[in-house]
């Protein structure tokens, strides 16, 4: 069962004008944090926002072997991402989770690549750590719109992982989308292979076609609007495929937010 807790703000750190990263004292809730797993959030004690909203765990907190709490990556978007860029030491947020569907983490001698896309990169922090302690050598492939949208490339780097980047303006890496080189490093490999994916969905449905194309399987976590995460108010759903060619909807806050790659019917199919 998910936990509910006011968690206090014990560091807020402001990546840009847009982006921060918002550490919560929530350690009951970390402690038992899958990679790919979600909390729902509502800062604030007024009516605005009235719903919370739901952010993949970036980092689980620890000091020494103690869990202090977790970590949300975030960008300044609407109501929420704004109180949440705003806040200060103290602040109080409301805290529920975690919820859905994790990663399943491959081991040794399969390789795990991470295709991430701007906050897309959020679960894939707790999910190297897993990776680590299975001795999988692991590759990100993380695309932004700029070199300015690119955030903690050295974290990555230090913890052994091969990291490519690609930008759509070329100021970093690669200049194009992230599957460009994705697409490029599995025509070349004849290494086992697991893609996990996390970012905007026109991007999920890309590399879910590269994968398909390749013979790849692959696990996506979508970021689809939820205005619950436990599956009552029906707003998150998606469509995946049945055996016998049809598809029917189940909730990803529930059945997800990480599928597999093959069983989802992406809007326009």
């Amino acid at each position: 069962m998910p936990l509910d807790v006011e968690a206090r703000v014990i560091q807020n750190t402001r990546l840009s004008p847009d982006y921060n990263v918002i550490t919560l004292a929530a350690p009951e809730i970390a402690a038992v944090t899958k990679p790919g797993q979600f909390v729902m959030v509502r800062p604030g004690h007024g009516s605005d926002p009235l719903l919370r909203r739901p952010f993949s765990v970036f980092e689980i907190i620890r000091s020494g072997n103690r869990i202090e709490g977790l970590s949300l990556l975030s960008k300044r978007i609407g109501v929420t991402t704004k109180l949440l860029y705003d806040a200060v030491y103290g602040d109080v947020i409301s805290c529920l989770g975690p919820l859905g569907r994790p990663f399943e983490p491959v081991s040794a001698p399969a390789e795990a690549w991470m295709v991430a896309g701007g906050v897309g990169l959020a679960p894939f922090a707790t999910l190297t750590e897993a990776l680590q302690e299975r001795g999988t050598r692991t590759t990100l492939f993380y695309g932004a719109r700029s070199a300015t949208d690119l955030f903690y490339v050295d974290w990555f780097t230090s913890r052994g992982v091969r990291v490519v980047l690609s930008t759509e303006d070329g100021s970093a890496g690669e200049r194009g989308r992230v599957t460009g080189p994705l697409e490029q490093a599995l025509r070349q490999t004849g290494a086992e292979i697991m893609i996990y994916a996390c970012g905007p969905e026109k991007m999920l449905e890309a590399v879910s076609l590269v994968a398909g194309t390749y013979k790849t399987p692959a696990q996506v976590s979508v970021e689809r609007v939820m205005g619950c995460g436990m599956g009552g108010c029906y707003s998150c759903v998606i469509s995946v495929r049945e055996k016998n060619g049809g598809h029917h909807f189940v909730r990803s806050c529930l059945a997800g937010p990480v599928f597999t790659a093959a069983d989802l019917v992406w809007d326009h199919d």
